[in-house]
């Protein structure tokens, strides 16, 4: 009976429309022609535009080629599919990249409004497969206009799942007022343009990635809210490795609407030039409820930088207009380890409020931080930080830079209502001659378990 019963299942199946599982629309059947010179524009956009108006599908890019095209727009129920070896390389050419792919929320940056890939009021899309997404952004091809790799927009139920992104022109992607995304065993590499970068979701709820390494020329992952009517909240990111120039987790700037309820875990950071978590609220909006946990770092010199001060970011803010700020509060950090031994003494946390506008509720326990110390007498008497005022900013952004050398080796913290530390070891490589760490303006503070070099520290 079992023979005669497959027998049947096997016919039955026959008898099944295609459709009623996707049909596969190769692009080589559309003429495409993957030799890395030939643009396929039109017949990459042609196998989609089919897909989509038969109900969805597959449009598949395979056989080892390297296809080139300018701006294609994915559709509904349409799955982009690069073919393991296969590559879908970005046109050398700026006029390749159409001009209604929406714009780039930050301002002064229209340079980068072009993309390679868009899609606008889309539902149930994926980019997968094990091949390469290359922009071909090589600064020989993009030295003013940059197009960024992807942009999707007011799009629900979006994949991204095991593809390799390589060399976008800018932003390796954007994503704006999303819901329901999922991003998982990425490999995103932007190293060979400025801004490169990773994934900056604006304004987008429920979002999940996992399993994904970043090595990047700018921010890795951004999380903002450029609309106050588009909230960035339900974020999970876990299972990750950052590298980059910049920011491994940037939350904010772009901050006119509420960014809330993120968890962060089981990440490992290295090698980045700025931050590993750089935390900034400042215009507007409300950021608040999240976790970060299980973190590994080494040669990261902020670990965590938090600001709180108003700085215009947002294109649709009027210029010379400041939103007034509203709440940062609720955040915590635990079981973090941190190797800055190879460093310099520019190695701290460092977390700021403004005067008369305080973080609220931190906690941060759990901590091994080594540092290579080196901090001397004079840094120790450093009384005169600059504050993130508007003289201070110039009209650009909260950095580090603008304060310089704190006079803590491990933590500063000022501007705080409600601060929580607890077992924090700090170690110093060489020595130095700061406090571990200081408060300033701190309220409502609990500290248990903070030693230096495995002695109380004096603070």
């Amino acid at each position: 009976m079992k023979p005669y019963f497959n027998y049947l299942l096997i016919l039955s199946l026959a008898l099944v429309p295609k459709s009623l599982f996707g049909q596969t629309y190769d692009v080589s059947d559309y003429g495409a022609i993957g030799d890395g010179t030939t643009l396929n524009t039109v017949a990459i956009q042609t196998a989609i535009n089919e897909c989509t108006q038969n109900g969805g599908g597959t449009v598949l890019l395979k056989g080892g080629g390297t296809y080139m095209t300018g701006t294609i727009y994915l559709k509904d129920n349409v799955t982009l599919h690069v073919a393991n070896g296969t590559t879908l390389l970005g046109s050398p050419n700026y006029d390749d990249y159409t001009t209604d792919t929406y714009k780039n929320m930050y301002k002064n940056e229209p340079h980068m409004n072009r993309c390679l890939i868009f899609a606008k009021d889309a539902k149930s899309m994926a980019i997968e497969g094990y091949g390469t997404i290359d922009g071909n952004g090589h600064r020989k091809n993009f030295s003013e206009g940059r197009p960024m790799l992807i942009r999707f927009l007011n799009c629900e139920d979006v994949h991204l799942n095991d593809i390799t992104l390589i060399n976008p022109a800018a932003w390796t992607s954007a994503w704006l007022y999303c819901n329901n995304i999922s991003v998982s065993g990425i490999t995103i590499i932007s190293r060979v343009n400025n801004n490169g970068d990773g994934l900056d979701f604006d304004g987008c709820t429920n979002v999940r990635v996992t399993n994904s390494n970043f090595d990047n020329s700018d921010d890795s992952i951004c999380l903002q809210a450029s609309r106050p009517d588009k909230p960035c909240k339900n974020i999970t990111i876990s299972n990750c490795h950052f590298s980059t120039k910049w920011g491994g987790m940037r939350i904010g700037l772009l901050s006119r609407g509420n960014i809330e309820s993120v968890a962060v875990t089981n990440c490992t950071f290295k090698d980045i030039d700025d931050s590993g978590l750089k935390i900034q609220q400042n215009e507007g909006g409300e950021m608040k409820n999240m976790v970060f946990s299980n973190l590994v770092m080494e040669n990261v010199p902020r670990p965590i930088f938090m600001t709180f001060t108003q700085q215009r970011a947002s294109v649709e803010t009027p210029e010379d207009e400041l939103e007034p700020l509203h709440s940062m509060h609720n955040f915590i950090f635990s079981n973090i380890v941190v190797d800055n031994s190879k460093l310099d003494k520019n190695s701290a946390f460092f977390l700021t409020g403004f005067p008369g506008y305080y973080i609220e509720d931190i906690t941060i326990r759990d901590v091994q931080f080594t540092i290579s110390g080196g901090g001397t007498e004079e840094d120790a008497q450093k009384t005169d930080l600059n504050e993130y005022t508007q003289e201070v900013l110039n009209g650009w952004w909260p950095e580090f830079s603008l304060v310089g050398t704190l006079p803590a080796s491990g933590i500063y913290a000022r501007h705080i209502y409600g601060l929580t530390l607890d077992n924090i070891s700090i170690k110093t490589i060489t020595e130095d001659a700061r406090k571990p760490v200081i408060l300033d303006d701190v309220r409502r503070a609990t500290i248990d378990n903070i030693t230096i070099n495995g002695n109380p520290a004096e603070f």
